[in-house]
């Protein structure tokens, strides 16, 4: 089985989270990567260095500069006539590329999967986590998300991968990209972090919320994370929401400020190594999956952890 793995980037440098898909996609066959983007041969030289990649088809089109999934939908389509299975992580750009691709083909998209347990058999989280399903496709290509904290990131070096610039298809005309605000950061990115603290909606402001949280995450070297409710309350930005409706991610170090623990915060989380919960609420659900809990006001311990550190 051949798959084409797209390649998540920045137009200069391979995200982390395409490393993950690489893996998933070794489990069904011969791995093949599509970098689409514009200026980015240096992306596709990088791309074919990671372990287990036998080609990377590269696009070089500034159609596809800010990755619209209009613009790059027929590519991967043209592509598949060539490949048995599509396969991108499980993030916001992926999570828009791969529906339009399945639509285009006509075939039923496997989402966010966990586990590859045959050529067409797969597991994936229903019921926000709660459950788990194992679905076997019949449609003969496939078209998958891959929920990346489930599968263990392949080596970036180590491949001998060849280069194969493709033929593109240019604009779709069906969007136009009008521009971006990205909330920049010195902190580790929320997804690879490998500690994260969090705060919940009882920090009760956006000034308290970063008096409180910031110094902590500053002495670990962390990243920043919230609840739906904190982002929602206009405590942080979007980009920091941890959850089914948010990011998915499976730290080391786990540390949920003044989070009650909805089933769809947990959703998001749950898979971290180490767990910490901190709540005056001896009775949230957070302390249901947490290792360590700290039944106390997050106002008093939080500030006497972050000055003992």
């Amino acid at each position: 089985m051949k798959t084409l793995v797209w390649v998540e980037h920045d137009n200069a440098s391979v995200k982390d989270a395409t490393l993950h898909v690489v893996t998933a996609a070794a489990k069904l066959g011969e791995v093949h990567l599509l970098v689409a983007g514009s200026g980015c041969a240096a992306v596709a030289e990088a791309a074919a260095k990671i372990e287990g990649v036998g080609k990377v088809h590269l696009a070089d089109d500034a159609a596809y500069a800010h990755a619209l999934a209009e613009n790059l939908a027929p590519l991967i389509v043209d592509l598949m006539g060539h490949h048995d299975a599509f396969l991108a992580p499980a993030t916001t750009i992926g999570k828009n590329v791969a529906p339009r691709v399945a639509a285009l083909l006509d075939v039923m998209q496997i989402s966010d999967i966990l586990s590859v347990e045959g050529d067409k058999t797969f597991t994936r989280p229903i019921y926000a986590g709660n459950a788990i399903a194992t679905v076997e496709s019949s449609d003969a290509k496939l078209v998958i998300t891959v929920r990346g904290t489930a599968f263990a990131k392949a080596a970036e070096t180590g491949g001998s991968g060849t280069v194969e610039a493709v033929a593109t298809t240019g604009e779709a005309g069906l969007s136009s990209f009008v521009g971006s605000e990205i909330a920049a950061s010195e902190r580790p990115e929320l997804t690879s972090a490998k500690v994260i603290v969090s705060g919940g909606r009882a920090l009760k402001d956006e000034e308290t919320f970063a008096s409180t949280i910031l110094p902590l995450a500053d002495k670990l070297g962390a990243a920043v994370g919230a609840s739906r409710a904190a982002v929602d309350a206009g405590y942080v930005p979007n980009d920091y929401q941890v959850g089914q409706t948010g990011k998915i991610v499976a730290p080391d170090v786990y540390i949920a400020v003044g989070i009650s623990g909805a089933i769809q915060h947990l959703a998001g989380m749950k898979d971290s190594k180490t767990i910490i919960a901190i709540n005056k609420d001896e009775d949230a659900p957070i302390f249901q999956v947490a290792d360590i809990g700290l039944v106390a006001d997050l106002f008093t311990a939080v500030p006497e952890l972050t000055g003992k550190l």
